[in-house]
């Protein structure tokens, strides 16, 4: 792994945007002759800018440019060809012809698109799961409903990594899955390091995220509405159709943003539970810039994975403009 070597012009620029902070903060006192309300939010400002554009700035930078710090597209055409650099590599030893043998490398897009079929199916299935359990659970006349709130939030106390490797025990071999499955004559069987095991503790850490939201947006809805609905003819069925579901539906979008995206980037559930028989692009880019210490390329990687979270937002978004949706109780 190669060191980190920052751009002569970050530390300027962090240095600038902290004398122009102090400067926007100063100017502002003398003008409304004391401290308002709103300035109380500069401590955050501050921060956002340091730990959240200022990064996100230099990832930037690092997929533009290449090793010697000068522009570049090549990290881009490695995303698209795995093999682009070795090619170039044989290009400029060999000759075109010994370069044109090597065939195109498709690695880091297939990555891609397993990650985001992952993504998918677990959002689909934390949806099929999440939705009855948050409408059960905000059913007033259920007395079990604050209980199984309760029950949601506190696996969210424990440590994910924890949550994660907890399913070790019941999935490996000689876990308890198996052993209950040997006691009754089934046998046992491959539980674990397969797409199914990834894809039951994806979908077993981002569930809450699914739920908490419906439930909030399921808990705001006046009771009445669906008797109104009763009264006009509708059965339970067609109340919950034409009723509830396109009322909670600002809850279901900010569920599925909350699980679909770190659904795509994750990259320790595939390396617990998949044993390295799956292979997700958050691996892809961990092992970019931790492995291979390439940070130009794990950086153009990290752009187009932003970039993507951000068109996933903004088709989201449409379906809920006013940002309605339930969050994390």
């Amino acid at each position: 792994m190669t060191d980190l070597q920052l751009p002569a012009w970050a530390p300027w620029a962090m240095g600038i945007g902290l004398a122009a902070f102090i400067g926007m903060v100063a100017l502002s006192v003398r003008r409304n002759h004391g401290v308002k309300r709103s300035l109380f939010a500069a401590p955050y400002t501050l921060w956002m800018f340091i730990f959240t554009l200022l990064p996100c700035i230099l990832i930037a930078y690092y997929a533009f440019t290449d090793a010697n710090g000068h522009f570049t597209f090549n990290n881009f055409s490695s995303f698209w060809d795995s093999n682009y650099i070795m090619r170039e590599n044989l290009r400029t030893v060999a000759g075109d012809e010994m370069a044109a043998t090597v065939a195109r490398g498709s690695v880091n897009v297939d990555t891609l698109v397993y990650s985001l079929w992952m993504a998918f199916l677990c959002t689909a299935v934390s949806l099929v799961l999440g939705y009855p359990a948050a409408l059960f659970m905000a059913d007033r006349k259920m007395r079990l409903g604050p209980t199984l709130v309760v029950l949601f939030i506190i696996p969210m106390w424990m440590n994910f990594l924890l949550r994660t490797i907890a399913w070790m025990s019941l999935l490996e071999d000689n876990g308890l899955i198996n052993a209950f499955l040997q006691w009754i004559g089934i046998g046992k069987m491959q539980l674990m390091y397969n797409q199914q095991a990834v894809l039951l503790g994806m979908v077993y850490n981002f569930l809450p995220f699914m739920v908490f939201p419906i439930y909030t947006s399921l808990s705001k809805l006046d009771p009445k509405l669906a008797e109104a609905a009763q009264d006009l003819g509708c059965n339970e069925f067609r109340t919950l159709y034409k009723v509830t579901v396109p009322l909670s539906l600002p809850g279901v979008i900010s569920g599925i943003t909350m699980v679909f995206m770190p659904s795509v980037t994750t990259f320790f559930i595939p390396r617990v539970l998949g044993g390295g028989n799956t292979r997700m692009f958050g691996d892809l880019i961990e092992s970019t810039f931790k492995t291979a210490g390439n940070w130009n390329l794990g950086s153009a990687l990290s752009l187009i994975m932003m970039v993507l979270i951000l068109i996933s937002l903004s088709i989201l978004r449409k379906a809920d403009p006013n940002g309605e949706g339930g969050g994390i109780v």
